[in-house]
């Protein structure tokens, strides 16, 4: 016997119905000894993820709105839930504690962590499981950044002492203040994970709503592949690039320590899913996927002689931490540098930023290149066949797309060119049929 670490979407615990079968799936096999639950999500088009309306209640607060009756509907929610499957727990103890908390000055994301929580709580019953809460097991510095190797002695100590056990997903606490941190949104993928690497698992399942990955968004391209094998390197290409069924940073812990992770569909469990293994498929695919974002900037420095310029780009890059703006992608040539900023990053402050480079780096001009798109083509098979740039620039050139920006990694796995956001779909479905 071995040992799996499954995770459930909030999809897979969105009601009493889809509990049934996360139940059912879990028991097909003892290996699945630890189970990572996300808050219940939508459970239908017009309805709201628990996650969403916790939100509004930390908004009510804020504006001084009260938000009891947002929170009663998170709480009938789940107290709904036990009284269809009949689940033997105590759910009014845990209201009213996170109710009271509530009252006194707390975090957002407490707030918004208490989805998981509960749901944890009712899996934990339903299931006969044990449940352990992921507050200080999860650590964080006082900067909020992971503290991965202390995380992983602490999950690794307490997950000992239990055969099963459920945990919620998506935030852990603060080392030094104790206080609830959460990982950004879809961080449960993160939170298995790391359960994962904890307890040496065998496999990482991550149960979602789709049968794995697919080769392009299907609300793009119709009926495209699916992924049925995949490494680590080009998943995270591709989640990057807005592929997103699993979280990008879920991917670290279970690839440190070799841990395969297998994307598995919560209402089809029967189909295998997309594996994820460190090992790089090459047989015969040139092409493992296809995803992109829109609404980027493109800000395009020229300066003369810039190559022999010490120090450009090192001062490219303090202006933007000045701004606490991350860049996205640098391609550079003789005399030119681009910064790609998304445009959330940016936030309605280029005129700012240009006005700085201008100040402290005096290029001879600067360009910028508004509403772009960023399309990743990654593959493994790429860097192995010639003629894989030529496909792919003669299928958007035959689909009458302009290409804004050309950027290759130094993998030779993964090609991105930047587009007009009006060319975003287009331009898609025809690297899509160039190479599938």
């Amino acid at each position: 016997m071995g040992v799996k670490v499954a995770k459930f979407g909030g999809s897979s615990v969105a009601d009493g119905i889809q509990l049934t079968k996360t139940k059912a799936i879990i028991n097909a096999d003892p290996d699945r000894k630890f189970v990572v639950v996300s808050a219940p999500g939508k459970r239908f088009e017009s309805d709201n993820k628990i996650t969403d309306l916790l939100y509004l209640c930390q908004t009510h607060m804020e504006q001084n709105i009260p938000y009891d009756q947002v929170f009663q509907v998170v709480t009938d929610r789940f107290a709904a839930v036990k009284m269809n499957l009949n689940i033997d727990v105590d759910l009014q103890t845990h209201f009213d504690a996170i109710h009271e908390q509530m009252k006194q000055e707390t975090t957002s994301d407490y707030i918004a962590s208490r989805g998981e929580y509960l749901s944890a709580v009712l899996v934990a019953a339903f299931m006969g499981y044990d449940f352990v809460d992921t507050a200080g097991l999860i650590l964080f510095d006082n900067k909020g950044r992971l503290l991965a190797e202390e995380t992983n002695e602490a999950l690794k100590t307490e997950l000992a002492k239990h055969e099963n056990a459920v945990l919620p997903g998506f935030y852990g606490t603060c080392k030094d203040t104790g206080k609830v941190k959460t990982f950004s949104r879809g961080g449960s993928d993160i939170t298995g994970s790391l359960v994962a690497r904890a307890v040496e698992a065998d496999a990482y399942e991550n149960w979602t709503d789709v049968s794995g990955f697919l080769m392009a968004d299907p609300r793009i391209v119709k009926n495209p592949k699916p992924i049925d094998r995949i490494s680590y390197k080009e998943l995270r290409e591709l989640s990057y690039m807005g592929a997103s069924v699993l979280h990008e940073d879920a991917i670290y812990p279970v690839r440190i320590a070799n841990i395969p992770i297998n994307i598995r569909n919560t209402n089809f469990p029967e189909d295998k899913g997309t594996i994820i293994t460190a090992e790089d498929e090459t047989s015969g695919k040139v092409v493992t996927g296809i995803a992109g974002n829109k609404d980027f900037t493109v800000i395009a420095l020229y300066k003369n002689m810039l190559s022999k310029e010490k120090g450009f780009v090192r001062r490219i890059l303090m202006i933007l931490e000045d701004f606490d703006i991350n860049f996205e992608h640098l391609p550079s040539g003789i005399d030119t540098v681009s910064v790609v900023i998304s445009n959330d990053a940016i936030d309605g402050r280029l005129d700012e930023i240009v006005d700085e480079f201008n100040a402290q780096l005096k290029p001879d001009n600067i360009e910028i290149f508004e509403n772009i798109a960023l399309i990743a083509t990654v593959g493994y098979g790429m860097s192995f066949r010639p003629g894989v740039s030529a496909t792919l620039f003669s299928a958007l050139a035959e689909a009458k797309v302009n290409i804004r920006m050309i950027d290759q990694g130094s993998s030779e796995m993964n090609i991105i060119v930047g587009v007009e956001n009006k060319d975003f779909n287009k331009a898609i479905k025809a690297i899509y049929e160039a190479f599938v």
